[in-house]
């Protein structure tokens, strides 16, 4: 079938990078035991231990909505509440999926204009009632980067766990694209998860150049007790489970993990650096992963629809722009150049 050209409303419109295609090739040459008891879920594993440079219990998942939402049951009794932001992907774009898996822990919403928790947000819900009619808060989930595309520094993710510590709350991160703000930040994975007080990580591969598959790793192993159970009850047990292991040797081992990442980050800055001077075309936030939020005028916005260009406006009316490890730095600059030609259509630049 004829491949369309590349577009920039999901990085998850990418296909699988050459690191993940060729371990899975390799995991395909014969048979392997099934549910896990093979040699590639095994590797897979010790090399998010070796990443991490911790002893953390892995499992593997079929996609992101399963990974957070089985890892905050794993958290919570279903009288408990989980505290996250008004726009996180658990709140907007799981159907439920958390408290459905949890047995009805409730999402305790926090108010935040730039997708971010902070430390005042979690205190203000955690403390606003302490009675039996109320669900007991247990655990803060914080996406990293944000549904806008920020990412936290460390210094606010410690000041987040050391609030959660005080309160006897569980820190659990979202990290549907966690190489990219690995990328960002130039830390390493530990730096920004467990010696940061994070308790629990999902670690995103679908977005990273895998085709599927999600790990979550739990920092705190008592945490993860009778863990592959719950996967097993919630069909996340693959019967042929190197194949969601495979591809994460081949991005871990090869370190293409953290280069996919900065190839996508790096086409993000240069769309966001080559627009900045537009009048009338503004960015919504700060581009700090692989996210670009452009506000402009409807008629901008039908012009480079016009122009075959596919985009999302659920969040603020913008339009969101997300890059992949595949990039085409040509098509990233056939985006710049329809945003300026909609942008001087419109009279919003000098011709």
């Amino acid at each position: 079938m004829p491949h369309t050209a590349q577009q920039f409303a999901s990085d998850n419109y990418a296909g699988i990078c050459p690191e993940a295609w060729d371990a899975m090739a390799q995991a395909n040459r014969g048979h392997a035991p099934a549910y896990g008891d093979d040699p590639w879920t095994d590797a897979a594993a010790d090399a998010f231990r070796r990443l991490f440079d911790t002893d953390c219990e892995v499992f593997f998942a079929f996609n992101g909505t399963a990974a957070n939402s089985l890892a905050l049951a794993a958290l919570c009794q279903s009288y408990h509440s989980v505290i996250c932001s008004s726009s996180a992907h658990v709140e907007t774009d799981e159907c439920g999926a958390p408290e459905f898996f949890s047995n009805g822990s409730k999402l305790l919403v926090a108010q935040t204009a730039d997708g971010k928790l902070t430390p005042q947000a979690v205190r203000a819900l955690a403390t606003s009632r302490s009675d039996i009619h109320f669900p007991k808060t247990r655990a803060v989930t914080i996406t990293q980067p944000t549904e806008t595309g920020q990412v936290y520094t460390i210094a606010e993710i410690e000041a987040l766990s050391a609030t959660c510590r005080e309160l006897g709350l569980r820190l659990h991160m979202d990290g549907a694209r966690f190489a990219n703000a690995c990328a960002t930040l130039g830390c390493s994975p530990a730096a920004m998860t467990w010696q940061a007080g994070v308790d629990v990580l999902c670690f995103g591969g679908t977005k990273n150049g895998m085709g599927v598959g999600e790990a979550i790793l739990f920092f705190d192993r008592a945490l993860a007790q009778d863990f592959d159970y719950r996967c097993k009850q919630a069909g996340q047990l693959a019967s042929k489970m190197r194949f969601l292991a495979a591809p994460w040797v081949g991005l871990l081992d090869s370190g293409a993990w953290v280069r996919n990442a900065a190839h996508a980050n790096a086409c993000a800055q240069r769309v966001a650096q080559r627009v900045a001077d537009l009048p009338g075309i503004g960015l919504m936030f700060p581009v700090e992963a692989n996210a670009v939020f452009l506000q402009a005028p409807e008629s901008v916005l039908a012009g480079l629809r016009e122009r075959g260009w596919r985009f999302y406006t659920f969040i603020g009316g913008g339009a969101r722009f997300m890059f992949a490890w595949d990039a085409d730095p040509d098509r990233v600059e056939a985006l710049i150049a329809d945003i300026r030609a909609a942008a001087l259509a419109e009279d919003l630049v000098p011709a």
